[in-house]
């Protein structure tokens, strides 16, 4: 077992301690093995997309989905809702929705013990714990800017009155990459409020043949509630007790400062070539509360490179903008990220990812 010059180990990282509730952590990890059989019911495979979903639920984040129609994006994202116990809200984006049809309006009513007439709010869809923002690119920015508001301040403004919204709160967007035609993108910026994009894949063989059985049978799925919004909130703070070593923050910071073109000299050459902008201090802490959310999940109290790498890629995706260059060659954010992985140490003093070191070791044979 290697050792770091302090004297700790990978296995027990420094800065480690007691992170406490460990009944609430017990739970937690008891309660995701429930909500995965329970979701199994009603969703065949996508055992990564419920966990990354999870993890943005635990990590207090959103998420972008992205998929050809007909994957059951809302059929997951209601399944999940149900074993929460968390009111779902659905809304359909189209291009003459209004940010009231979101938030909610004032309308205006008689009194009918005074005959005075007063202005009462009446809430909108967002006023939900998991929302689910359908085609969230077929909306003008008016209006997607008044989900991200509620997404971003937890709160609706209306007439000079702020209404919180409920807590625990989570938006899944979901987003047909297909067609584009008559669309509204979200910008770079309002993508950033995002904590991940998760993408939603084509089931495997059996998985599809799985899914026409379950589908086209004459049976009711009926799901468990599993954990209360209180539980969750519990969840949540106990997520960010998770220690984390100094030489794993590191590696998410070298992965972040290592996508900032043109930002110093530890910038590899195919980032250079494939990227035009890199990713912010926000990924950067996201990819650490992720880790958090992934190391619980998995049963350790600790956070390990492992998990960094986990969610470096949902993390990074929608925020590194790749340059022509990339495009042209069919380079993808992803296979970015996964050679940024590859060529980023992923702890201090490491020499496994310097080439000049790999290419004095291998072998004569294979030079």
């Amino acid at each position: 077992m290697s050792s770091r010059r302090d004297g700790t180990t990978p296995e027990s990282p420094d800065r480690q301690a007691p992170i406490g509730d460990e009944e609430a952590v017990e739970e937690l990890q008891r309660a995701y093995r429930s909500i995965r059989a329970e979701m199994a019911k009603a969703i065949v495979g996508q055992d990564q997309v419920i966990e990354q979903m999870l993890i943005c639920l635990l990590a207090g984040g959103h998420a972008i989905l992205e998929g050809v129609p007909g994957l059951a994006k809302t059929l997951m994202v209601r399944t999940l809702a149900r074993c929460l116990s968390l009111t779902f809200s659905r809304i359909q984006f189209t291009p003459d929705l209004m940010p009231g049809d979101i938030t909610g309006t004032e309308v205006i009513e008689e009194n009918k013990t005074t005959g005075a007439r007063e202005t009462r709010f009446v809430k909108g869809p967002v006023f939900g714990h998991v929302v689910l923002a359908d085609e969230i690119n077929r909306t003008p920015p008016k209006t997607q800017a008044a989900l991200l508001e509620a997404m971003q301040e937890r709160q609706v403004t209306v007439g000079g009155v702020a209404y919180k919204l409920p807590a625990p709160f989570l938006v899944l967007a979901t987003q047909n990459p297909i067609e584009q035609e008559g669309t509204y993108p979200l910008p770079e910026a309002q993508q950033d409020r995002f904590m991940f994009k998760i993408l939603v894949s084509y089931p495997s063989w059996d998985e599809e043949f799985a899914v026409m059985e379950l589908t086209t049978a004459d049976e009711d799925v009926e799901v468990t509630p599993l954990l209360t919004a209180d539980q969750i909130l519990q969840l949540q703070h106990v997520v960010r007790r998770v220690p984390v070593a100094d030489y794993v923050v590191h590696y998410a910071m070298r992965l972040a400062r290592r996508t900032r073109v043109g930002e110093g000299d530890d910038v590899p050459a195919f980032i250079e070539e494939w990227v035009r902008w890199g990713i912010g201090p926000r990924a950067c802490q996201y990819m650490i509360l992720g880790a958090k959310a992934r190391a619980l999940l998995h049963r350790r109290h600790y956070v390990a490179t492992e998990d960094i790498a986990a969610v470096a890629a949902p993390v990074m995706r929608h925020r590194l903008v790749t340059s022509f260059t990339a495009a042209s060659e069919g380079i993808t954010s992803d296979m970015i990220v996964a050679e940024l992985i590859e060529h980023t140490p992923a702890r201090e003093g490491s020499l496994s990812g310097d080439e000049t070191v790999q290419e004095v070791l291998r072998p004569p044979d294979s030079q």
